[in-house]
């Protein structure tokens, strides 16, 4: 995925700056919430923690709260850059612990590089946070540092640039090993680095099984040995005789290269003399020791692992300090131990040996993965590893007496860790890598528009579609110039030059003019960027179309209706709101078109978005929503509601739908459980059907203006072809959200 400079720093700078907030977990509206959280409230849990310390975990946010420390002194690729400059960085972090783990972080960084002032700063941070998570500290001071407070405090202490890279690649390195046939204790290893996250590695690897004597280490002066006088306690721990002269000599037969220096530095020739079925690790980033294909060009039985995400088998942090820290948190850990490190690498390499869900093929462009050569440890982006490693981590704890907090019910905690991540959440991410696999042509009817250039030149590079923008030539191309972009990733027209605006004009007024439609005014209207770029959709010249960023909603849909029109079978179009909230994703509709349906149009609406919940991978239960709860009040508005379930039920009975009731009897689960047993909706209704415009459009807007929920919509259903309308104002990733929810339905159209 291509990202420019400019791009990268407006997603650091636009709106809020940064990429992190505080949002408070309790309310906070009326006197009686700020007495509550605030005085005189405040001072009960103060006085329970002061009669038991361990009720701090009871009453406040620190077991769910890691502080990601930093002195900037060896960000990853940027080196000693300083704290303030690491500051990008460590908020990542944070992100990462929240998107993967749902883990909140605090990010902390130190103007100093002073190894006693660290170790005393985080010391003294102890009563505030659950765990520390060392990043980007320079070596050896970084081992000093986790050694003393590891000995010093009481909550799990963990440099990820040690250990995050050690647990991934050990991980691989049990896997390769027994693909190539071979046992860690026999193979000779090879190490291009001696830096904290080498000596991690080779640490670990020791643990697995492989033997000191067969670790030779190269440092920027070579072999790590026992006659060199310059090097430091953990490097000495590795210290051979001195017995190869170069790199190139020591790879000479060698069963595993592992590097963790600097890019380029392994030559084809080094590769073809080790050992048969190599397994090498080139994790130096962005540029691995050897590429993958120039490695793969002359060893067909290579087994091969790097950082970066365009090769196989892709060693990164990720999959390692999210769940670890999940796992220690969980039970309240006094450490991250040995123990702990080996749970989360034996569970990782199980993990790979696994079937691959669908899911997880769908996020990686629909690619099969099986346990092999180019699959030896899990993706990134599988969610299963939450509930695998997590789980393995905190059960070592408990056996390894590092535990504070048992936990009794295994099947309950993988259930939390599932809701934890939000499945819901990934809903666009699914629709997304969906549309990579089959991308279609995209016309934007607001050309001109930054936004719609910015969103369409990502959904190019993405893999999304073809871009198609409308609207006066010179101003797109003066845009795109100034953006600095490739004018060749677009298709740019002009519908006052176009050629085919006469054969566009003729095709509707063949479907206009006994709606009073002339051929003049079809030829004026094709002057229109919205007609204009409706008849390319209808003509077949695009495949998708995405407008409303600066014009009315009656404006965009109007001309779409007049050009394409519904899908055969269908009587109405609606319009669906997918709205994210606590983890999980609601679909609302009709938000957008149609003021006061019938029972029968309620019906189809239903139903239509049903179908449309199927594309994003999740189960439809559908909810008819009323002021009513079955029968409880009798009203003409409620037995619509009601008879437009019967209908659907009667229709569709693969739809798990029912109705009339409430919207808290529709998204409360305790609600139905224990009131309403009879209803087949189980565990909250995700789709919400409104019995008019005026409760549909409230709802979505109350929901997006007066809470944190995201927002987005509105997908428009029923129509003909795939068309889509943008809420006035869309930032660019609604616009790429959108362009990828489209295209996935114009796939499905063509089928």
């Amino acid at each position: 995925m291509s990202t420019t400079k400019e791009e990268a720093l407006n997603y650091h700078s636009e709106g809020r700056k940064g990429k992190i907030e505080v949002i408070a977990s309790k309310p906070c509206y009326t006197s009686r919430d700020l007495s509550l959280a605030y005085t005189p409230g405040v001072a009960e849990p103060c006085r329970e923690i002061h009669k038991n310390a361990e009720d701090v975990y009871k009453y406040t946010a620190k077991g769910n709260l890691v502080a990601v420390v930093s002195n900037g002194t060896a960000v990853l690729g940027l080196g000693d850059i300083g704290a303030a400059a690491g500051k990008p960085v460590m908020e990542g972090k944070g992100v990462l612990f929240k998107r993967f783990a749902d883990i909140d972080v605090f990010d902390i960084e130190l103007e100093t590089k002073d190894t006693n002032e660290i170790i005393r700063t985080v010391q003294l941070l102890e009563p505030t946070f659950g765990g520390i998570n060392l990043e980007d500290i320079k070596a050896p001071e970084c081992f000093e540092i986790e050694e003393e407070l590891k000995r010093t405090t009481n909550i799990p202490v963990f440099h990820d640039d040690q250990h995050g890279t050690a647990i991934i690649s050990c991980a691989a390195l049990i896997n390769a090993a027994e693909i190539a046939g071979k046992k860690l204790e026999e193979m000779r290893i090879i190490v291009s680095g001696a830096g904290a996250s080498a000596i991690a590695c080779c640490n670990l690897y020791i643990e697995a099984g492989a033997k000191r004597e067969n670790i030779y280490i190269f440092d920027s002066k070579g072999l790590v040995h026992k006659e060199r006088t310059d090097l430091n306690k953990y490097k000495k721990a590795f210290a051979q005789e001195n017995k190869y002269a170069s790199l190139t000599e020591g790879m000479t037969g060698a069963d595993v290269f592992v590097g963790l220096s600097k890019g380029g530095i392994v030559k084809q020739s080094m590769v073809k003399v080790m050992a048969d079925n190599p397994i090498i690790f080139a994790m130096a980033n962005p540029d691995p020791e050897i590429m993958y294909y120039d490695a793969v060009e002359v060893r067909d039985d290579l087994i091969m692992a790097t950082g970066r995400s365009d090769f196989p088998n892709q060693v990164n942090n990720v999959l390692g300090f999210p769940f670890i820290f999940r796992g220690a948190l969980d039970v309240r850990a006094k450490a991250i131990n040995e123990e702990m490190k080996m749970a989360a690498v034996r569970a990782l390499a199980d993990l790979a040996k696994e079937k691959v869900p669908e899911a997880v093929i769908n996020a990686y462009g629909g690619k099969e993965f099986s346990f092999g050569r180019d699959y030896i440890i899990p993706k990134p982006f599988d969610q299963r590893v939450l509930w695998k490693v997590a789980p393995a981590v905190a059960k070592a704890a408990i056996d390894s007496d590092a535990a504070r907090e048992p936990i009794e019910d295994w099947t309950a905690y993988e259930e939390e860790l599932q809701e934890r991540l939000g499945f819901s959440q990934e809903v666009v991410r699914v629709m997304i890598h969906k549309a990579q696999k089959n991308p279609k042509t995209i016309v934007y009817p607001e050309g001109e528009e930054e936004k719609i250039i910015r969103a369409a030149n990502a959904v190019v590079l993405d893999g999304i579609g073809k871009a198609v923008l409308v609207g006066d030539e010179k101003t797109i191309k003066n845009r795109i110039k100034q953006l600095d972009f490739d004018e060749s990733n677009f298709e740019i027209r002009d519908p006052k030059t176009c050629k085919k605006c006469e054969d566009y004009a003729t095709i509707l007024y063949r479907r206009r003019h006994r709606k009073g439609v002339t051929q003049k005014r079809a030829m004026d209207l094709m002057k229109q960027t919205n007609y204009y770029s409706s008849m390319v959709v209808e003509s077949g010249d695009a495949d998708t179309l995405i407008g409303g960023l600066t014009t009315n909603y009656p404006n965009t849909i109007r001309p779409a209706l007049e050009c394409i029109g519904v899908k055969k079978g269908v009587n109405i179009v609606g319009g669906l709101h997918i709205v994210f909230i606590n983890h999980k994703a609601y679909f609302f509709a009709d938000t957008s078109v149609n003021l006061s349906p019938t029972t029968e149009q309620l019906a189809e609406i239903a139903i239509s978005a049903a179908d449309t919940v199927k594309d994003f991978d999740i189960v439809p239960q559908v909810a008819m929503l009323s002021f009513s709860n079955f029968g409880s009040v009798k009203h003409e508005s409620s037995l619509k509601m009601k008879h437009a379930a019967e209908i659907v039920k009667e229709r569709r009975p693969d739809i798990i739908i029912d109705g009339e009731m409430q919207a808290d009897t529709a998204v409360v689960p305790e609600i139905l459980e224990k009131e309403f047993p009879f209803s087949p909706i189980k565990g909250g209704a995700n789709v919400l059907v409104f019995p008019n415009l005026s409760a549909g459009n409230i709802a979505y807007k109350l929901m997006e203006r007066l809470t944190s929920a995201t927002v987005i919509g509105p997908i428009l259903m029923g129509m003909n072809k795939s068309v889509h309308v943008l809420q006035k104002g869309a930032t660019v990733d609604d616009i790429i959200n959108m362009s990828a929810i489209a295209v996935v339905e114009a796939r499905k159209n063509n089928m």
